[in-house]
């Protein structure tokens, strides 16, 4: 009889993001104080020394799960932003980025944006210090699109522009996850005509 093949052993990388994978199903599905580390385990299919070694704390695999999936979607969207092409062009396609990276990674938006309330004081630090340096950094990209328009992108009142448009997307994403038969192509069409035209402006 042939020997059984030698068991391949995941090397550290790799576990740690079959862990942190886990973790970002569960937290986002039930929320920081709905989960427990044993179900991270589990679900990830190692045992809860092993999850000690890659964490010292639960509360610190979701901030490592936050800020993993803030740094995806930056680079997800910001790629769109700095693209080669006309302002209307670009912002149809950040717009859909955004859009896309909901439909593909819904677990990271509700992760990043839905579950707000966690009763920990250092969570919602850190949740904040995320939200402000995510409206910093896309204030920073639009930077010439605003000059271009008349605002100084130092001003606080850029920053606030900013933050207006991710709530407003965001807003809309959680929308579709309600009505998920709405065609993600007229979804985007339909907000970038609303930013590029404004209300008072018919196209």
């Amino acid at each position: 009889m042939g020997k059984n093949p030698p068991r391949t052993r995941m090397r550290g990388p790799a576990r740690r993001a079959v862990i942190t994978g886990a973790a970002l199903e569960l937290f986002a599905g039930k929320g920081y104080h709905g989960t427990s580390l044993g179900e991270i385990a589990a679900r990830a299919g190692v045992a809860r020394t092993v999850l000690y070694d890659h964490f010292p704390s639960k509360r610190g695999l979701l901030l490592a799960v936050m800020q993993e999936q803030n740094t995806a979607l930056m680079s997800h969207v910001g790629a769109r932003i700095t693209a080669v092409g006309a302002a209307e062009d670009r912002m149809r396609s950040t717009i859909d980025a955004y859009f896309s990276f909901t439909e593909t990674r819904s677990a990271a938006r509700r992760l990043l944006f839905d579950h707000a309330n966690e009763d920990d004081p250092e969570i919602r630090i850190v949740r904040q210090g995320i939200r402000e340096s995510r409206a910093q950094a896309v204030t920073s990209l639009l930077a010439d699109d605003m000059r271009a328009m008349g605002v100084d992108p130092r001003e606080p009142i850029a920053e606030a522009m900013v933050e207006l448009i991710i709530t407003g997307l965001d807003g809309v994403a959680q929308w579709w996850e309600r009505n998920p038969d709405m065609p993600r192509s007229l979804l985007v069409e339909g907000v970038a005509r609303l930013l590029w035209n404004g209300l008072g402006r018919p196209r």
